[in-house]
């Protein structure tokens, strides 16, 4: 993640600086914070003793911003590791999450034909074909499924771009990119088949697919993934679930909040694409993440290094 406009930072990002107990920098939250509390937590376990039947891994992955779950879905899926449970270090605010909407990259396209701008009625106008599918998503968004848990589906228009020979010429392309946030019920079929069903889309005979990451990691290695990240949620009665809470109470003498994220995590694979029981607990908070304000503080790198270290004992 980029610090963006950097005259916004008060700190340097990349100093940690600390003042009154706060580290600020870019990464403090999302996601150094997680990582220096699992690791500190792993010397804890290592002076109390871990489980005879138990075995720790700390997972420090790549590309997550780039493509939710990509490594997990390597490591589970052509390294063949599946572990009983995955617990996430996202930020939580110090609350326990147990799910998140899934999300989707969707192209559209629409195709025209091209001719001299002087004379457009020669042509077909590929953004005029456009234009009414964008209405049509728009009004989609407001009738997607809700949840009383998740909350609502959305679909977002984040990019347009248009094909044309020149700028003295009609557009002979134009292709959308559609953010769309999925909710409990909705999957990459539901998605798709409602685009494709808008009246405007039929009419001019668009096209619609998922994209595909292949950006090569810092290795070298490029692992195809369609920009599909499923919905998941882990259930209310579910034992990881229960030892999570139990291990909060033990901690911290009252009931946690047990919520869910608003952006999307690894979580994506390890549940959503493989079923893994999973839920996160991590320090800081999610509007700090990404912003030119963010930032930890080191309370709450204390306390999730203890609850790691106790869920690892209860689990």
């Amino acid at each position: 993640v980029d610090v963006g406009n950097p005259d916004l930072w008060k700190v340097d990002p990349f100093q940690g600086d600390m003042r009154d107990g706060v580290i600020y920098g870019r990464g403090a939250c999302d996601l150094k914070g997680g990582l220096a509390s699992s690791v500190y937590a792993g010397k804890i376990l290592r002076q109390v003793g871990v489980p005879d039947d138990v075995t720790l891994w700390v997972s420090c992955t790549v590309q997550e911003e780039d493509c939710d779950g990509l490594c997990w879905k390597y490591i589970i899926e052509e390294e063949n590791f599946r572990p009983d449970a995955v617990l996430l270090t996202e930020p939580t605010n110090c609350n326990i999450y147990r799910g998140q909407r899934g999300r989707m990259e969707i192209k559209v396209q629409t195709e025209g034909l091209s001719c001299h701008g002087s004379a457009p009625e020669r042509g077909v106008n590929a953004v005029y074909k456009m234009a009414p599918i964008i209405r049509e998503i728009e009004a989609l968004n407001e009738r997607l499924k809700d949840d009383p848990f998740l909350g609502k589906g959305t679909v977002t228009i984040s990019e347009i771009k248009s094909t044309s020979p020149s700028l003295c010429a009609v557009a002979d392309s134009c292709t959308i990119h559609l953010d769309r946030r999925l909710t409990a019920g909705e999957t990459i079929e539901t998605a798709l088949a409602e685009i494709r069903a808008l009246p405007a889309f039929q009419q001019a005979g668009a096209k619609v697919w998922l994209e595909e990451y292949r950006t090569p990691s810092y290795t070298g290695t490029i692992f195809p993934m369609e920009k599909y990240y499923p919905t998941w949620v882990l259930e209310e009665d579910h034992p990881v679930l229960a030892a999570a809470v139990a291990g909060y109470r033990n901690l911290f003498d009252r009931e946690p909040l047990v919520d869910k994220w608003t952006f999307s995590t690894n979580g994506i694979a390890t549940m959503g694409l493989h079923d893994i029981p999973t839920f996160g607990f991590g320090p800081g908070l999610e509007e700090h993440a990404h912003s030119p304000y963010e930032q930890i503080t080191t309370d709450h790198l204390v306390r999730a290094m203890a609850f790691y270290a106790e869920f690892v004992q209860r689990f």
